[in-house]
């Protein structure tokens, strides 16, 4: 359980500072002035929509962890041997969220071509990421490492798989800045939707870092240590 406390307060944390950054705390109704109300409010509706998406994603995956801890108690338990292409990979997501962030500083900055080639790159790098874990995956079964031999096997394929998912469904999502990037200029829906992909970029690395931690088995003296300080 102390998992999940930990992972919901680190989430809650990232989420309550980017809503403050952004202006959603903000109350533009007790301004005082007889003028009208601003059509463009502090925040858009779809970075709310987002942050909401992230929220519930979080959670999927701090039960997911708290799973994981919990079974590693049973006696059947054999830890997998981290493969060195996992390291490759997770500097591949890297590279991927910064081409991204990129991006977004291009399309403040109207530079079209720097935003085609940041969305361009980053996807990219994406679809190599989720080619990489797909060599780590055949590795793995080449070794004997399948998914019915041990629970940790198991945990390993469905955390990684959703893991996986959820990025293949942000590059669907790319696909509508990308094909907006290269078909004209640089505008307010445009950026926006490159905002929120490079988000949801960063949020997939930040719990990518989290799984590599998981599997490495460097997690469970920081969960424990933390649980002890919330007690």
């Amino acid at each position: 359980m102390s998992v999940i406390v930990v992972f919901l307060l680190t989430i809650g944390g990232i989420a309550g500072w980017w809503l403050v950054r952004q202006g959603l705390l903000t109350k533009p109704w007790l301004e005082t002035g007889s003028g009208p109300i601003p059509d463009d409010l502090p925040l858009p509706t779809a970075k709310i929509g987002l942050v909401v998406f992230l929220a519930v994603v979080g959670c999927l995956f701090a039960l997911f962890a708290s799973a994981y801890f919990m079974r590693m108690d049973y006696a059947d338990w054999q830890n997998m041997p981290v493969p060195r292409l996992l390291w490759m990979n997770t500097a591949v997501l890297v590279l991927s969220s910064v081409l991204l962030q990129c991006a977004v500083v291009a399309a403040r900055q109207d530079d079209l071509a720097t935003v085609r080639l940041g969305l361009t790159a980053g996807g990219v790098a994406a679809v190599a990421f989720l080619a990489v874990q797909l060599l780590i995956w055949r590795e793995l079964t080449a070794s004997g490492f399948l998914v019915d031999r041990n629970p940790a096997n198991s945990f390993f394929y469905m955390i990684t798989g959703m893991h996986g998912l959820h990025l293949l469904g942000g590059l669907v999502a790319l696909a509508l800045p990308l094909a907006g990037a290269w078909r004209g200029a640089v505008t307010g829906r445009l950026q926006l939707r490159i905002e929120l992909c490079a988000t949801y970029w960063h949020f997939l690395l930040f719990v990518w870092f989290a799984l590599v931690v998981l599997f490495m088995g460097w997690a469970r003296e920081f969960i424990d240590l933390c649980g002890q300080l919330l007690s």
